[in-house]
């Protein structure tokens, strides 16, 4: 189904969107929790899905927005549908080798994005999808994420314990070059992230590139930095 391409005037909460699409103001649902405050700015160019789904409150689905001149996915749960493609296609180098690939996997209180294993070992990844871009730099969170921060401490606690733990940054914002995470916003999740790297949580990035036609995983891992600025 071909996107819709609209205004966006508003975001009431963080649930839906209101948008003019054709000069009349239509609700959408937003497929992202995140405050994305630098991209939902009034009269910024939207692109929606239309569904056709008695059961739906909303009758479009907002997926992209442009943002300096670019495309940017809104999707964040699609981030781990693309990252766990990659990983089946053999995309990301450092995920290559497991036989057993598994979407959302629970370990104690907490459900961990992918599970990867083979006769060897065991691998855990957290996706996190970022959209937020200042100064060619990709931050990570846009908001302060308590479950974020309890994602990382189980990764924390299964490397402790052996077993091999990624979380894995995908920019879905074109204009990202680079990756920190946003010690502004969330210095308790940043700090985090620090304790993570040190215990030996390995950290990958890469990005996306994306058109109406179709979102393009680019097969380039992006440097990171994790230090304050």
């Amino acid at each position: 189904m071909d996107y819709v391409k609209g205004i966006f005037k508003n975001r009431p909460n963080r649930f839906i969107a209101e948008v003019e699409v054709d000069g009349n103001i239509e609700i959408a649902h937003v497929p992202n929790t995140g405050r994305c405050r630098e991209l939902l700015v009034e009269g910024a160019e939207v692109y929606l899905k239309p569904s056709d789904s008695p059961k739906r409150k909303t009758r479009f689905t907002l997926h992209f927005v442009v943002n300096k001149n670019e495309l940017v996915s809104l999707y964040s749960q699609e981030a781990n549908s693309i990252v766990y493609e990659a990983i089946e296609n053999d995309k990301i180098k450092e995920l290559r080798g497991y036989t057993i690939r598994q979407r959302e996997k629970t370990v104690d209180n907490s459900r961990i994005d992918i599970y990867l294993a083979n006769e060897n070992e065991e691998c855990y990844v957290e996706v996190k999808g970022v959209t937020l871009i200042v100064d060619g730099e990709a931050r990570f969170p846009d908001a302060p994420t308590e479950r974020g921060t309890k994602h990382l401490k189980e990764l924390i606690k299964l490397k402790k314990n052996g077993i091999r733990t990624v979380v894995f940054f995908l920019i879905q914002h074109p204009a990202g070059n680079s990756f920190r995470p946003n010690w502004d916003n969330d210095p308790k999740f940043s700090q985090t992230l620090n304790e993570a790297f040190e215990e030996g949580v390995e950290i990958l990035v890469y990005k996306t590139e994306n058109t109406l036609e179709g979102i393009n995983f680019v097969e380039e891992s992006i440097d990171f930095d994790l230090s304050k600025i």
